[in-house]
């Protein structure tokens, strides 16, 4: 609603972020301060939602609306028309596989989940493909947001917990380092890429920050596999330690898996995990207990000092 009579005719552009208002400038806020410097720079329209803002130019056009997030996310959906822009919602498993396929990553936007980077990204760029996780922000964008394709080509020839056979696209991938039930969201990213002809590469598929095993020796140093029979599993998220563990009762029984958390987590089907309170909790528990598999989550990989650099995805 506008709730003055200003002498504006037209604005030139809009802004969440008063450094970056120039002459002419639409800026969306409500807080007094940054208000006060867009106004400074040449602000020649104010959309705020907070009814104490005082309004020190009544010459410029000053805006109230119920919400400013969802004020400017209506300009958004208007630019996004023009531009004839797609949008598409991916887990963070997929995003993370995107980006490991993408020969080029300049072909898609990547939607920060801060509302305000993302309103300056849409509005911003020359971008036409953009993806995002947040959902509620991306419903915000496109109330009726795409997600990836569930039904692709592709399938497991054969696996272990840590190693992957798979065939995709007529071509066998021997002993790759990707978790079994990790292939579905690499098969989603692959499809959604040769959907909107995006240039990919297998050759960069490795485990990723969601599910990180590092085989360890007693005195929690990395070493070759053949040596050991006790993995540290780096995890940020529950699904796949449940994944894991089903996994593991269907296909190696004599395992003795372990699952290491924050205190209070709640893992399905896990009654009592170690909690832990910080990384020296940890590495006790990893060099106390026993196990064959560890499963950590929410805990920095650096807690073992020499793990090798090549299982870093970034």
């Amino acid at each position: 609603m506008l709730v003055n009579t200003p002498d504006v005719q037209a604005i030139e552009s809009a802004t969440v972020f008063y450094s970056k208002v120039d002459h002419g400038d639409l800026f969306i806020s409500s807080n007094q301060e940054e208000i006060d410097h867009a106004i400074d720079n040449g602000a020649y329209a104010i959309i705020y939602d907070d009814e104490s803002i005082i309004k020190k130019d009544l010459e410029i056009a000053w805006i109230k609306v119920s919400n400013i997030q969802w004020a400017a996310f209506k300009l958004v959906r208007y630019v996004i028309i023009k531009k004839e822009a797609l949008f598409y919602l991916l887990s963070e498993h997929e995003l993370t596989f995107l980006k490991m396929i993408l020969k080029h990553k300049g072909n898609v936007a990547f939607i920060s989940n801060d509302w305000r980077k993302a309103f300056e990204q849409i509005l911003n760029t020359d971008a036409s493909l953009f993806v995002g996780t947040d959902k509620e922000l991306m419903e915000l964008i496109k109330p009726d947001i795409a997600t990836l394709e569930r039904e692709v080509e592709g399938y497991l020839v054969s696996d272990t917990l840590f190693k992957s056979t798979y065939k995709v696209g007529g071509f066998l991938y021997q002993e790759k380092d990707l978790i079994p039930f990790h292939l579905e969201y690499l098969l989603r990213t692959i499809h959604f890429c040769n959907v909107h002809t995006l240039a990919t590469t297998m050759d960069r598929i490795k485990y990723t920050k969601h599910f990180l095993p590092i085989f360890i020796d007693a005195k929690l140093r990395s070493t070759q596999a053949s040596k050991t029979d006790r993995v540290a599993i780096f995890t940020d998220n529950t699904s796949d330690i449940t994944k894991a563990r089903e996994y593991v009762m269907r296909s190696n029984m004599w395992v003795k898996s372990v699952v290491f958390t924050p205190p209070k987590t709640k893992v399905p089907r896990i009654d009592h995990p170690h909690w832990f309170h910080n990384e020296e909790e940890v590495r006790d528990l990893l060099k106390n207990i026993h196990y064959n598999y560890a499963f950590i989550y929410n805990a920095d990989k650096k807690i073992l000092n020499t793990i090798s650099e090549e299982y870093s995805l970034f």
